[in-house]
């Protein structure tokens, strides 16, 4: 039985859903810099909970978004837009940033084995939705209109509060000053915003021209997709407050529901046991791991030591302990697959990662079961169990020959040699300098506890 944290109820509730198919919609990137690995701890958690669906025998129709217009540099209706923000500073059209960083993105959750929900969509595709989910909302008396756009009556909704559990008088007591002065309270949030003349961003409406709220865009393209009640919506904790608050108004003022039945979201990544920022310089990208010479996959096996709901803490000399423990793993597996012992309680260690993976995705508990599985007496049986569980934890446990088997001509050799001695003379130019040539010839190399290793770049 599958259960799961359900942060609308603060409880962990039994799964139920109608048929065999589950209906997700999960909130996607904005495209306006590179992924950050905070950023990428959510999606992982996204792919394990598709993979444990699967896993329990569910189909699905999972929704991603891709938001390239429409979320302000505040999460709430401050600042400007992001994709325009990073548009100006780069002189690169709005659209060209939005493709760019959006293919970078994919290029990210490729490398970390994250699996593409059913369907990812661009915000700027459906414009015309959103502006019919605000047409509904006005219409049944949620939404009002300013000089500066359309926005959501906070008041006129009894029950807003009701996923971050904060009264609307708790509410209202922390907010900013209105931006707008026309706002009949501050929490009332952008629904629809009129465009000034110099906006490059803008579309035709009802209200001439505007550009969408960040909010609208996830209600509308969920319904589209999913109809107008489907099983979970994810996202980050930041989300709970503002972003799934005013997802959940919006559907109450447009349909009078509430649009997903399990809200569940992933907590924060630490750097160092502290925040990520950019004035620390700690800023770290999946290609930021590699260039240190580590698995992508390991930054995956690392997000496995903490249960998606508790704080993860990043460190390199963690990302490097996870990095020797992937290898490891992978060499106990080829053991197990070499081996011709029998093994007699498979079923044992199925129902054990069947009841850590069931209990609200408990991976870390997952994990314990794979290492007593790869520690055992080894059987190609237990290799063959092992492969099962991976189709949940996407480790690639069985692909570490594609490191080790590769035929290395003799000039790369050379290379490797001299590199050796430079790390070992610590002379980490030249080290840096061989590992790039390295690359430019079409061989990456990783450093390990063992020395280095090679992949032939495809």
């Amino acid at each position: 039985m599958l259960k799961i944290y359900n942060t609308y109820s603060r409880e962990k509730e039994e799964f139920k859903t109608d048929g065999d198919t589950v209906r997700i919609y999960t909130c996607g990137p904005t495209v306006y810099n590179y992924a950050h690995i905070g950023n990428l701890r959510a999606y992982i958690f996204m792919d394990i909970l598709r993979k444990v669906l699967k896993y329990n025998g569910y189909k699905l129709l999972h929704v991603m978004n891709i938001t390239d217009v429409g979320h302000m540099t505040s999460d709430a209706d401050e600042g400007e837009d992001k994709i325009l923000k990073a548009s100006r500073e780069k002189q690169i059209k709005p659209e060209e940033i939005a493709d760019m960083y959006t293919e970078a993105f994919l290029k990210d959750i490729k490398k970390l084995n994250i699996e593409d929900p059913e369907y990812i969509i661009k915000a700027t595709d459906h414009i015309k939705e959103m502006e019919e989910y605000v047409k509904d909302i006005v219409r049944n008396g949620y939404g009002y209109e300013t000089s500066k756009g359309i926005y959501f009556d906070t008041d006129k909704l009894s029950t807003y509060g009701e996923l971050s559990r904060v009264s609307l008088k708790d509410l209202k007591a922390g907010a900013r000053i209105e931006i707008d002065d026309e706002k009949k309270s501050p929490l009332d949030f952008a629904l629809w915003i009129k465009a000034p003349e110099e906006h490059i961003m803008k579309w035709n409406s009802k209200w001439g021209m505007c550009y969408p709220g960040w909010h609208i865009e996830c209600s509308a393209m969920s319904k589209k997709y999913l109809g107008e009640e489907f099983d979970i919506h994810t996202g980050g904790v930041d989300h709970i407050q503002i972003h799934h608050e005013n997802e959940i108004a919006q559907s109450r003022g447009a349909t009078g529901k509430n649009p997903a039945k399990y809200w569940m979201h992933s907590e924060f990544l630490l750097i160092d046991g502290g925040k990520m920022s950019k004035s620390l310089g700690n800023v770290y990208t999946v290609d930021d791991i590699e260039e240190k010479g580590y698995y992508a996959l390991a930054f995956r096996y690392l997000s496995f030591t903490s249960h998606y709901r508790n704080k993860l803490n990043f460190t390199w000399d963690a990302i490097e302990s996870a990095n020797n423990s992937l290898i490891n793993m992978k060499k106990l597996y080829q053991e197990h697959l070499n081996a011709n012992e029998k093994a007699y309680d498979l079923d044992k260690y199925r129902e054990k990662f069947l009841d850590a993976i069931n209990d609200d995705l408990n991976i870390p508990m997952a994990m314990a079961v794979v290492w007593e599985v790869l520690r055992n007496n080894k059987s190609k049986n237990y290799a063959k169990l092992l492969l099962e569980f991976d189709e949940v934890l996407s480790l690639n446990i069985d692909k570490i020959n594609q490191i080790d088997k590769i035929e290395i001509p003799i000039e790369i050799s050379d290379i490797i040699e001299t590199r050796k001695i430079a790390r070992e003379n610590k002379n980490f130019i030249l080290s840096d300098t061989l590992r790039d040539k390295l690359f430019d010839m079409g061989y990456k190399v990783l450093d390990t506890s063992e020395g280095q290793k090679l992949e032939k770049i495809q």
